[in-house]
């Protein structure tokens, strides 16, 4: 479908940005950034990956899941990544003032944009982990059952398609770094959510054919 192969390849672009993020802000903090690239990011993260790219998924992959695959809307997966973009989005509005602020950070307040950028970063990429190993071709497989063969998509507006050529630009002046901290992998059990809001796509979609199936392959 071509709107899962478009938000496959933005995952590309957001997971770099990401890491560039961390870059920035450990350059930011010893005053050896661009100050008005810290907006840059911003809008970046606001306007495209959490506006066009979210936006899309919001409003044209989940309510396909919910009323052609009738899938719960509110718990499971799609509560689950709902819950995560709004978490992220908070964790982005925490970062905000950092990313926005004027002259050279004191010691505390670089030490805080590390630490917020690192937290966002992480919480970012287990998401894109998620959706790539499990959303995505779950998503395609369901709807694909259920007769959906395509999902409505759209071109990137005026201003996030800027959004998304300042993504590449960071890329290439703070090259992107890894967190020895962050957890990747494939899978639900690479979700922030598995355990807590959601118990795994097998409990959460799985239907009693799909159940039944399975036992039979087990023997």
């Amino acid at each position: 479908m071509r709107l899962l192969d478009e938000l496959r390849a933005e995952h590309v672009l957001i997971e770099a940005v990401a890491g560039s993020l961390l870059t920035f802000a450990a350059r930011r903090a010893r005053g050896e950034a661009v100050e008005a690239d810290g907006s840059a990011f911003l809008r970046f993260f606001t306007g495209y990956s959490g506006g066009y790219h979210h936006a899309r998924e919001e409003d044209s992959l989940f309510p396909a899941l919910v009323e052609s695959a009738e899938l719960p809307p509110d718990r499971g997966p799609i509560g689950s990544f709902l819950s995560q973009h709004r978490e992220m989005e908070g964790v982005l509005s925490e970062t905000t003032p950092l990313l926005l602020a004027a002259g050279p950070l004191a010691p505390e307040a670089g030490a805080r944009l590390g630490e917020l950028a690192g937290r966002y970063v992480r919480e970012l990429w287990q998401h894109i982990d998620a959706e790539n190993s499990v959303l995505l071709p779950e998503s395609e497989e369901r709807l694909r059952r259920a007769g959906v063969v395509e999902l409505p998509s759209r071109p990137p507006a005026a201003e996030e398609e800027a959004a998304r050529a300042e993504g590449e630009r960071l890329v290439a002046a703070y090259p992107p770094s890894n967190d020895p901290v962050a957890v990747r992998g494939e899978g639900c059990v690479v979700c922030p959510s598995y355990g807590t809001t959601c118990g795994g796509v097998e409990r959460e979609w799985w239907n009693d054919y799909e159940w039944d199936e399975f036992s039979e392959r087990l023997g």
